[in-house]
């Protein structure tokens, strides 16, 4: 689990060794199932709040480079071949996406399959789906039935213990 506080400093020496620190900051956002994120309108890089305290140092090192490598390379550039050299130049090992876990807890979705394949969403689906895993391409046989929870003590207490370690 990564203190945020150890974050934000590792995310701001990262931002001043590699990028103009007058102009791009750091912070940390809401987000449940992406870990990091590059806005280049704003100039600000992001990490999950809810995910940082659930990765260790490692990975959010790699995160925190990874969207290093966005700044550096530019909005054109997404995760093709000028993104990855500028990546790996700057010590990133990961992949083109992160696959660590998501906050899917958190999601007051909750589908289930006939099989019995469990899928999360944060919010209402919009339309009728079926399982990828028992059949390819949609199929009425494999729909998903969705039922929202509560996870509204779930997020308080992600907030408390994220308000304690920052």
């Amino acid at each position: 689990m990564a203190d945020l506080t150890r974050v934000t400093t590792w995310a701001n020496a990262l931002i001043a060794l590699h990028l103009d620190a007058r102009v791009w900051s750091f912070g940390f956002d809401n987000a449940k199932t992406r870990a990091g994120q590059c806005n280049y309108t704003a100039h600000r890089i992001t990490v999950s709040r809810y995910l940082a305290a659930r990765y260790d140092d490692d990975e959010i090192h790699q995160i925190l480079l990874h969207e290093i490598a966005h700044a550096l390379a530019g909005s054109a550039a997404g995760h093709g071949p000028r993104w990855v050299a500028i990546a790996r130049e700057i010590g990133y090992e990961g992949k083109r996406l992160h696959d660590g876990d998501r906050a899917d807890d958190l999601a007051p979705w909750i589908g289930r399959c006939p099989a019995g394949h469990e899928f999360y969403r944060h919010r209402k689906p919009k339309w009728r789906l079926s399982c990828s895993l028992c059949a390819r391409g949609f199929s009425t046989a494999h729909l998903i039935t969705w039922t929202q929870r509560d996870v509204g003590a779930l997020r308080r207490n992600a907030r408390r213990s994220d308000a304690r370690s920052a």
